[in-house]
């Protein structure tokens, strides 16, 4: 099977020619495994043992019952190693690292999760490791920093544009055009030029794998809808890619809606009226630009979905209407990340808890028999700074206060 380019009207390659002999050669190797049974076993064994896979799929009955209509799922990538759906990806290219002869990797996020699960992935094989995070990011996420470090990995805060995640990711390539004999850039998403959308996606396609044969087990049937966050789109594409000839099974992405869709203060690419087409970062999509072609600030409560371009397999299957986007605002997050809290003892990502939020404003309108399936893409203990400071909690405030006295003694 050859490694698509292109989906419709979207993705590509356009890079500068100094990368053109190493993406021929990554393609090479990626399509070499790809179609190699034995390579997807190897990487099966790997995350059984290594990881926590398969991930569970939980029934939530209290918010069910909460809410009628639909039987409510979970699948819970919070409990795969690392905390989040980013391991998948991150050891997938890591075995192929190592058949690639690599000896260093360098990687960008924006949440901390790609970063943690890339110094976990560098530890594990033994490979050096540098990691570019937006210095806005780092701030937010110090405690994945804080991990990576510890684990062995160089961590460079990215100063230049907005400080977030697509500045990571411009500072990893210019990193990657200097070191290419030694580097493999391990993408977090499925974006960029290609291999890297299809790669990322074949990775992750772990979770819908997965998803299909547990809620066929426990419901008996295939779910009405499946919600996912949509940053890049990595952990919305690798549940969703199962279900795509499934045509009773409606898809739903949920961006990030920030401060309001009409408030220039979000990331939604594909739901609101503030992107278009345009070429960046190696590949074609639907960015977050002005009539310049300008890149836009972006804005979330969660950082892992404040970026500026969404993947072109998305962008396709949005034109094609077979998956619906939606748009979650900063406070309807932290609503649903506070309901989930109290009725099921699961804490979501705040990224994750974008797609509670149109699930929850959905399920009612269906029936006890139709299920739902959220993909919980990650846990929620990365994010206590910025979830304690929204619920503006004093115990926190005075812990903080405390702890900062002893550490300036």
């Amino acid at each position: 099977m050859s490694i698509k380019k292109y989906y419709g009207n979207w993705g590509g390659s356009f890079i500068p020619e100094v990368l053109h002999e190493t993406f021929k050669e990554l393609s090479k190797a990626f399509e070499q495994v790809r179609n190699d049974p034995a390579f997807w076993q190897e990487y099966l064994r790997l995350m059984s043992t290594y990881s926590c896979r398969p991930t569970p799929l939980t029934h939530a009955e209290n918010l069910t019952k909460h809410f009628g209509g639909a039987q409510i799922y979970i699948k819970r990538e919070d409990l795969n190693h690392t905390g989040a759906h980013k391991l998948n990806n991150v050891m997938g290219q890591g075995l192929l690292v190592k058949r690639m002869g690599k000896t260093r990797v360098i990687a960008e996020t924006g949440a901390g999760q790609h970063g943690v699960a890339t110094a976990t992935m560098a530890a594990k094989f033994g490979l050096d490791c540098t990691i570019y995070m937006g210095e806005e990011d780092v701030l937010r996420q110090r405690p994945n920093v804080f991990w990576m470090e510890k684990m062995g990995a160089t961590v460079i805060p990215v100063r230049d544009g907005s400080r977030t995640l697509k500045d990571a990711i411009n500072e990893s390539f210019r990193d990657w055009v200097t070191n290419m004999d030694t580097t493999h850039y391990a993408l977090g998403t499925a974006c960029g030029p290609a291999p890297f959308p299809e790669m990322v996606s074949w990775f992750q396609s772990i979770i819908g794998v997965e998803a299909a044969e547990q809620i066929l087990h426990q419901h008996g049937g295939l779910p009405a809808r499946i919600y996912a966050c949509v940053g890049g789109g990595s952990n919305s594409l690798g549940i969703f890619q199962r279900f795509l000839e499934e045509e009773k099974t409606e898809l739903i992405g949920v961006e990030a809606g920030g401060l309001g869709l009409d408030s220039g203060q979000h990331a939604s690419r594909l739901c609101g009226n503030d992107a278009s087409a345009g070429v960046a970062q190696g590949y074609k999509t639907m960015f977050l630009q002005n009539s310049d072609g300008q890149m836009l600030d972006t804005h979330s409560v969660s950082a892992g979905l404040d970026y500026i371009g969404v993947s072109p397999i998305l962008a396709d299957l949005w034109e094609k209407k077979r998956v619906r986007f939606a748009a979650a605002t900063d406070s309807e997050v932290m609503q649903a990340l506070d309901l989930t809290m109290k009725k099921e003892g699961i804490i979501p990502a705040l990224e994750s808890a974008h797609a509670f939020v149109q699930a929850f404003k959905e399920v009612g309108a269906l029936s006890a028999e139709d299920a739902v399936i959220i993909n919980m893409s990650g846990r929620g203990d990365k994010d206590i700074f910025t979830i304690a400071h929204a619920f503006d909690d004093p115990s926190w405030k005075q812990f903080i206060i405390e702890r900062g006295r002893q550490y300036s003694r």
